[in-house]
């Protein structure tokens, strides 16, 4: 049996955000999924790219000012990381992504930040093109997948640029 589908409405755009999540690091597996997600919201109406970089907690736990200047300069690399991303993703799509930064466990801080925003569209992760796919590919898409807030897209690392740019 078809369910009737004619009450629900989607609501309108100018009040719906459709962000596309996007953890960032130095990885090959980053790089393609921020083109594809890029490229996504460049073609979907309200499509904003959320880039989403996590601060390792500090080990260094001796000397508290040490421990804080090594904070500081985490912070200030990933500054520098998503505004170098950010210009090349305006370059490439017309795209300003919105940033964020946690320090913390990735899988933690990643899954904290997906239950607080209802405008996910979806969260895009990319898989390395070889071996384990890795760490958040394994964490999104076991058992817990099922209960996210979202669709996770995992996008294969083996795709050349010209290849996702075809599928966005």
């Amino acid at each position: 049996m078809v369910p009737n589908t004619s009450r629900l409405k989607p609501l309108p755009v100018a009040e719906h955000k459709r962000k596309f999540l996007v953890v960032v690091d130095d990885s090959p597996e980053s790089r393609v999924a921020l083109r594809f997600a890029s490229g996504r919201a460049s073609h979907v109406e309200g499509g904003v790219v959320v880039l989403f970089h996590v601060i390792a907690p500090a080990k260094f736990q001796h000397w508290v000012a040490v421990e804080n200047k090594m904070r500081e300069e985490s912070m200030e690399d990933a500054k520098a990381l998503l505004e170098e991303i950010s210009t090349e993703m305006f370059a490439y799509c017309g795209v300003r992504p919105e940033h964020v930064i946690r320090e913390g466990h990735a899988e933690d801080e990643l899954k904290a930040f997906m239950e607080g925003d209802d405008n996910l569209f979806a969260l895009i992760l990319g898989a390395s093109a070889e071996g384990d796919p890795g760490p958040l590919v394994n964490y999104f898409s076991g058992p817990g997948a099922g209960k996210l807030k979202c669709p996770v897209v995992i996008v294969p690392g083996s795709l050349s640029e010209k290849q996702i740019d075809f599928l966005v």
